[in-house]
């Protein structure tokens, strides 16, 4: 059994409890809430899909988000420095498989997010009205075959990332994430709310929430548990290095608790934003990954007020995408600050161009090198997508299940969940999810997204 260790090393702390959950839902919520939740929410039927999503979060959303908070928190280093500070580099894999899935999925992320700063200018600029309506299906295609604009926005978008996480723990991440989650948020109940109040918003409630059940089959559960463990940023070292940033006092299972509810809320506010507008205008919910770059700003050009909608929804599409690729750069740049003793502004400026220059190929996978295939007939950026969704991530996530709930110490995890609270009653619901269930749920995805079944 792994013993107690005491934090040595000084650290940026965040400022506040508030400031703690706006950073961490930051991460969790990104483009998989804006994009994926409601294509695959509407490949899968819907209300049923959504209600064993929600039974997914608590089973093994919350008890992962909070194993790996508490060991950040603990020994107040970066993933590969925690597992090594525990138990002497006997579970260090866990740490490094952190690392490598912030770095990988960050140099393609930075990719896609990059269309949405592009169709962001687009909707700033008026493009999606009913004068360029003939034009709008063409815009993406456009963009996936043009190199100069696929680099151009990548890089605008890594360049905003690198400013603020240059900027520090408090300065940077946390001011961000306080001005960026409140503006999310209030623009994603702008839209929905336009949404419910439209032809098709009683359509949508009642796809979202009136389940189903014979639709609900063993596929669409595993696609609901395994988006469930990727929507909360769990086996990339995100909440370990955010909760390495947690003060003394703050109750990290109220902060888990509030940030799976956060991320879980904001989906289902993408998909009352969305499903009205796709049934009012008669079109399949199950649209598939083109539901957000193809199928939507062809509506906005058709419906009113539309570029006012476009600007919107694709500047929460940019934030989303923005508070998530900080905390995915952050985690590399804590290792070289831990592990390495560089400064942040060298780690940020030095990783942040090598992330850059990995996305490259991912870049140009439609474009310059459209005719190369890797893994499975993929192109590039898929091929990365593929090996960190499927491999990486789950890997990461059951070997941190693993690590928590057999070999941390009853006594340390237990302290640091009652701190800051008087006493977390929890604690032995807590311990048998961590050590028996989810386990098994994260070899589920592992397996079920590695094909074996």
């Amino acid at each position: 059994m792994i013993q107690s260790t005491s934090p040595t090393h000084k650290r940026g702390l965040w400022s506040s409890r508030l400031g703690f959950i706006m950073a961490s839902a930051g991460s969790a919520i990104g483009l998989g809430n804006i994009w994926k939740f409601p294509y695959i929410t509407g490949m899968h039927g819907g209300g049923a899909f959504v209600l064993f999503f929600i039974f997914c979060i608590v089973t093994v959303g919350i008890p992962l988000m909070i194993a790996e908070m508490i060991i950040g928190r603990h020994t107040r280093k970066d993933p590969v420095g925690a597992f090594r500070k525990l138990n002497q580099g006997r579970w260090v894999l866990a740490g490094w498989l952190g690392i490598i899935a912030g770095f990988l999925i960050l140099s393609y992320y930075c990719v896609i997010a990059g269309w949405a700063v592009n169709y962001l200018w687009l909707a700033l600029q008026g493009t999606f009205t009913p004068e360029h309506a003939a034009k709008v299906p063409q815009l993406f295609t456009g963009l996936l075959a043009s190199d100069v604009r696929q680099l151009f926005w990548q890089a605008v978008f890594m360049g905003m990332t690198v400013f603020i996480v240059i900027g520090g723990v408090k300065s940077g991440l946390e001011r961000a994430n306080k001005i960026m989650m409140p503006v999310l948020f209030m623009i994603l109940v702008i839209l929905a709310t336009m949404g419910l109040r439209s032809p098709g918003g009683t359509t949508a409630l009642s796809f979202l929430f009136s389940p189903d059940w014979s639709k609900l089959d063993p596929p669409a559960m595993l696609e609901a548990l395994g988006h469930a463990f990727f929507s909360l940023s769990l086996g990339m070292g995100a909440m370990l290095t955010y909760g390495s940033y947690a003060e003394e006092k703050t109750s990290i299972p109220n902060v888990a608790v509030t940030v799976c509810f956060m991320d879980t809320l904001v989906a289902l506010l993408s998909g009352l934003a969305i499903f009205p507008i796709v049934f009012t205008y008669g079109m399949e919910p199950a649209a598939g990954p083109g539901l957000v770059f193809k199928t939507l700003p062809i509506l906005f050009s058709q419906m009113p007020g539309g570029v006012l909608i476009a600007v919107l929804f694709f500047l929460l599409l940019v934030f989303a995408a923005l508070t998530s690729s900080i905390s995915l750069l952050e985690v590399v740049v804590a290792y070289y600050c831990d592990e390495n003793k560089w400064g942040r502004k060298k780690a940020t400026l030095i990783m942040g161009g090598i992330i850059f220059l990995v996305g490259v190929p991912s870049a140009l996978s439609n474009s310059m090198l459209k005719d190369l295939h890797f893994i499975g007939g993929r192109n590039f950026l898929d091929s990365i997508d593929f090996l960190c969704t499927n491999y990486i991530l789950p890997l990461g996530g059951l070997f941190i299940a693993i690590f928590t709930g057999w070999a941390l110490t009853r006594g340390l995890a237990k302290g640091e969940l009652e701190k800051g609270a008087v006493r977390f009653h929890l604690y032995p619901a807590w311990h048998f999810l961590i050590k028996y269930v989810s386990p098994v749920l994260v070899a589920l995805v592992f397996l079920n997204k590695a094909g074996f079944f």
